[in-house]
């Protein structure tokens, strides 16, 4: 499976962004999908994760209220909208994709860079 993300770019402090990610090379709602991020010197963690029908999600903590995941499955894509940016939401975002039947995310986007100005 292939995964294709889009929709960084540079954007004030309290802006919005939406990213995307077309996965293709399999069917899609045979996979659950999530968002990471990576910031400068810091770990990749998870900050995103919708099941494949779209029912459950899970937000960490520091997006909760603020971003939200969802997927499109007749269009083979997952979302990221994200409000009220903050500076330290900057950081390169990339979308993986699990199988129902695995517990981790093996599936990787290239990542797409988003950063946020005061």
């Amino acid at each position: 499976v292939q995964l294709q993300a889009s929709g960084g770019g540079l954007v004030q402090a309290g802006g919005s962004l939406r990213l995307s990610c077309i996965v293709s090379g399999d069917t899609f709602s045979d996979y659950d999908m999530a968002w990471f991020r990576q910031a400068p010197g810091k770990e990749r963690g998870l900050i995103a994760r919708i099941s494949w029908d779209g029912r459950l999600t899970h937000y960490a903590d520091s997006v909760k209220g603020r971003f939200t995941i969802s997927r499109d499955n007749a269009k083979n894509t997952v979302f990221l909208q994200m409000n009220s940016l903050k500076v330290e939401d900057t950081a390169v975002y990339y979308c993986a994709a699990r199988s129902r039947t695995s517990v981790d995310f093996r599936n990787w986007g290239q990542g797409t860079l988003v950063t946020v100005s005061s």
